[in-house]
């Protein structure tokens, strides 16, 4: 029998302590000890993309990693991305071009997209398509949430300030 630790995970900017087995894994931490249910849990093997979190700004899958591993990293999961009334842009944009539907995909998508577009603000629907293909999603064929996609980037592209 594995004994629980005390961690303290950095979680969308608050400090969090609890116990944990180290074989406990993050996604479980966020959903059962941080009350966090916005991270969703799919095929527990790192495939559908639901569990996907950001760990210190990379989109990473919470299913495959170790809570005990998080200490003195940043995570930031979808309950601090944006809110009711004032949805990031990204989620904005799901939300005009009907991205989405059950909604159970979303949270892993938008996760992961928040961290894409940082750093490739201006992708082709080809690159859309290729990092969205680490996401599973049962109920739509894809169209929207690229054409989505799309349209937040080119907003976040107009609303960035220009200069060198």
């Amino acid at each position: 029998m594995s004994v629980e630790q005390a961690i303290t995970l950095t979680v969308n900017g608050s400090n969090l302590t609890f116990k944990a087995e180290p074989r406990k894994l993050l996604s479980d931490a966020l959903r059962e000890d941080c009350h966090l249910t916005g991270t969703h849990v799919g095929c527990e093997h790192g495939v559908c993309g639901a569990c996907t979190v950001l760990v210190d700004g990379r989109a990473t899958r919470a299913c495959l990693t170790y809570a005990v591993q998080m200490e003195g990293h940043e995570i930031i999961t979808i309950e601090a991305i944006g809110k009711p009334g004032n949805l990031s842009v990204l989620q904005q944009a799901l939300h005009e071009c009907h991205g989405l539907q059950c909604g159970f995909c979303t949270p892993g998508i938008v996760m992961t997209f928040e961290a894409y577009l940082k750093e490739n603000p201006d992708p082709s629907d080809a690159q859309i398509r290729e990092v969205l293909s680490g996401n599973l999603c049962r109920c739509t064929g894809y169209q929207n949430i690229v054409k989505a996609i799309a349209l937040a980037a080119s907003r976040m592209r107009e609303a960035a300030p220009h200069g060198g």
